[in-house]
């Protein structure tokens, strides 16, 4: 990549030097040529992670109902157990990529890690069925049944791929604060997000309404586009250099007190974690149901797919605007902005849904307005963290929103469960949710305020 380093204290732009203009993050500097490399790698890494997220759950949601699971073990399964695995290990991982000073940078070698896991965890899953039934033969009399084999296998191999996945995660967003230039973080997202639609749209069009008959092969697929992606950002991306860490404590429990001081002790940041995880998780209850809420209404997978790539399609023509204006405005105005229009839209949508064409329509309207408001807070970290400790800060927000993605999914599969698949309610959890995050967003607009703003904002 044609970066050049420099040391840290020079200026941000050295015209003179270097002839042209300049963009600097940390020790790094940019020329044009070098920014439009340094963006192609991430997004490869990007598009790689955004088939993912896209192709994977959906596939695995049809797979267990296809093996008769409830939707609590659906919701355990797929929505909460990862997440709360996530919590033990999310925090120490952020911290020690923090505080790592190595050749390869302090965030690459721990998006290299987890790759290969990543990748066996899909692996294993698309050879589910064989798993359960040489599990089942295996365990002779012991066995509880080769349908429980096959979703205790499918069950391992799913936190094995999840673990992975939000461990990345964390490390990826800190790759990004430390790379990118400031004044280009929220159009840079916006670009992120227009990879992560596309893939989205060619997912969701032509391959889920056969994910039934062919959920293997798109495992497979998933795990090579997966690996292959990552290992070349990993490979072409370059981080600069960084100042030395404090020492850091030799006990334990004194390390525990300072990440909760740190990040806990300010109202502030409670506040904006909370907003934070309360706007997540309202996206939660129909992203786990919507594909059951879809074929119960009458919808079927393939007028599932053809909607979400609708949604998709609508979302990548505002991606970009949405990056821009979170640049002029600011991410938290935007996602209270957003977060406010989905909840004002989702209430009502779970009273008036009566058919699959209304179900089309509040579907679509939950898709936007949600990609609305992930697009718009996406560079909220990079505004408001502190920047020599963004990855804690980011693990200490991730750590409240796995909390909410543990209890969030069980209960909602819980409650359908219960009230005899009354799946409309989806629509209200997640309003009523997204309602709370809008209000926590607002009490932040003061103390945002008296922090400086937008023009003179320091984190506390």
């Amino acid at each position: 990549m044609t970066t050049t380093e420099i040391p840290r204290e020079s200026p941000v732009l050295i015209e003179a030097s270097l002839g042209g203009r300049r963009w600097k993050r940390g020790t790094l500097i940019y020329s044009a040529g070098g920014l439009f490399t340094l963006f192609i790698f991430l997004l490869i890494g990007d598009f790689a992670w955004s088939v993912k997220e896209r192709a994977v759950m959906p596939v695995a949601q049809v797979f267990l109902k296809q093996q008769e699971a409830s939707n609590f073990f659906v919701a355990l399964v797929v929505g909460s157990l990862p997440w709360a695995l996530s919590m033990l290990l999310g925090p120490i991982i952020s911290v020690r990529s923090d505080r790592h000073r190595g050749r390869w940078g302090r965030r690459i070698p721990f998006l290299l890690l987890p790759t290969p896991v990543l990748v066996l965890g899909l692996l294993g899953m698309a050879f589910t069925p064989q798993a359960g039934e040489l599990l089942h033969a295996l365990l002779g009399t012991t066995s509880p049944g080769q349908r429980w084999c096959t979703l205790g296998w499918f069950a391992i191999m799913w936190c094995l791929f999840e673990l992975a996945s939000v461990t990345a995660n964390a490390v990826f967003t800190g790759l990004i604060a430390d790379v990118v230039p400031d004044s280009l973080t929220g159009r840079f997202y916006g670009m992120f997000r227009v990879i992560s639609l596309l893939a989205g749209i060619a997912f969701t069009y032509g391959i889920v309404g056969k994910a039934a008959q062919y959920f293997a092969a798109i495992f497979i697929g998933v795990a090579v586009i997966y690996g292959l992606g990552f290992l070349l950002m990993c490979w072409r991306v370059r981080e600069g250099s960084y100042p030395p860490p404090p020492p850091a404590t030799t006990e334990g429990s004194a390390e525990i007190k300072r990440y909760m001081r740190e990040c806990f002790s300010h109202r502030f940041y409670v506040g904006l974690f909370l907003a934070m995880m309360l706007g997540l998780i309202s996206f939660s209850p129909v992203n786990n149901f919507g594909v059951f809420y879809a074929q119960k209404i009458g919808l079927g997978l393939d007028g599932y797919g053809k909607a979400l790539a609708l949604t998709f399609t609508c979302s990548l023509v505002l991606a970009l605007p949405v990056g821009w204006l979170a640049d002029r405005w600011h991410p938290l105005n935007v996602g209270l902005g957003s977060i406010a229009l989905y909840a004002a839209t989702m209430i009502p949508a779970g009273f008036l849904v009566r058919d699959a064409s209304q179900f089309a329509v509040a579907f679509v309207a939950h898709g936007v307005l949600s990609g609305l408001y992930v697009t718009g807070v996406a560079a909220i970290g990079q505004y408001l963290f502190p920047r020599d400790r963004f990855a804690q800060f980011q693990s200490a927000a991730n750590l409240l929103s796995a909390l909410g993605y543990t209890l969030v999914p069980p209960l909602m599969g819980g409650w359908l469960d219960l009230t005899g698949q009354s799946y409309e309610h989806t629509f209200i959890a997640s309003g009523a949710l997204a309602a709370a995050s809008a209000l926590i967003y607002c009490w932040l607009l003061r103390p945002f305020r008296a922090l400086g703003g937008r023009r003179a904002y320091s984190p506390p």
